[in-house]
């Protein structure tokens, strides 16, 4: 994609953009098959020249339900470059076509509960292994190590292939005596690391992208859940309700259901032939 713009690059992180759509029928019946053909053969191009652009990555889904008919999923670090991906995918079937029903712009983010070093040797040392015996410095050198890929994860995440995703929204409840912000900060990352282990118990179920959208779109967060079974999916949002975190001080937005297809497959499921 040309740059006829300076580049908004985040100093940490990417931006993500969950983009969904319905078919106008109509406006695809108008078309002649030479017409549907080149439109198809279009938006095939054009995400294939998305998903080689530098740190960017793209997936395509057919969702499941009539609340959305084509659904993508865009991660690069550009926000110039999201913003001129997502006007061109909008309008690559022909004007009309591809009406956007439910939109979500978020960015990968660090989060503010994990635990430091300072903190995992402060709790090596409580457990009677001091600074400079060897059971805190291997215990605390793994910690390092699995925090850096943790972060890594989190702020550069490479989606995977998993069939079934979830998509939804939430915030944080700001009401009466269930209000999030108005707690101690250690309060706070005590009752995140119980939701933590939640959904640690899913390991190799369940992969799960939380990005930020605080100031940028209408919730806080937004969640993506990657799964192999649609029951994991079900089980650990099921699961979470009951946590404090959630049964205390979550609200949610719609939840999307998605199947990661290739493009060829979806535009059979969506009848959009030439």
């Amino acid at each position: 994609m040309n740059q006829t713009v300076p580049p908004l690059h985040p100093h940490e992180g990417w931006h993500v953009l969950h983009l969904f759509y319905s078919i106008d029928r109509s406006s695809w019946a108008i078309l002649t098959s030479e017409e549907r053909l080149q439109a198809l053969t279009h938006l095939t191009q054009l995400l294939q020249d998305i998903r080689g652009h530098e740190r960017t990555q793209i997936l395509t889904f057919s969702m499941v339900s009539p609340k959305a008919d084509f659904g993508v999923m865009l991660l690069t670090g550009d926000l110039q470059d999201a913003n001129e991906f997502e006007k061109k995918i909008t309008v690559a079937l022909g004007p009309g076509v591809l009406q956007p029903v439910y939109s979500y712009l978020s960015m990968t983010e660090r989060s503010e509960y994990t635990t430091t070093s300072e903190q995992k040797a402060a709790e090596l040392t409580a457990a009677g292994h001091p600074p400079g015996s060897p059971e805190h410095q291997q215990q605390l050198g793994e910690f390092e190590a699995r925090m850096k890929k943790y972060l890594a994860d989190r702020l550069n995440p490479n989606m995977s292939d998993w069939p079934v995703f979830c998509f939804y929204p939430m915030n944080k409840r700001r009401e009466g005596a269930d209000n999030w912000y108005a707690l101690d900060f250690e309060v706070r990352r005590k009752l995140m690391e119980g939701h933590a282990r939640v959904g640690r118990g899913y390991a190799g179920k369940i992969r799960q992208l939380i990005t930020g959208s605080t100031g940028l779109d209408e919730f806080e967060w937004f969640v993506t859940l990657q799964a192999k079974d649609t029951l994991d999916i079900k089980a650990i949002v099921y699961e979470m309700r009951f946590d404090e975190v959630s049964a205390r001080y979550a609200e949610f937005g719609d939840f999307f259901i998605g199947l990661q297809l290739p493009l060829g497959e979806i535009f059979r499921r969506l009848c959009l032939h030439g």
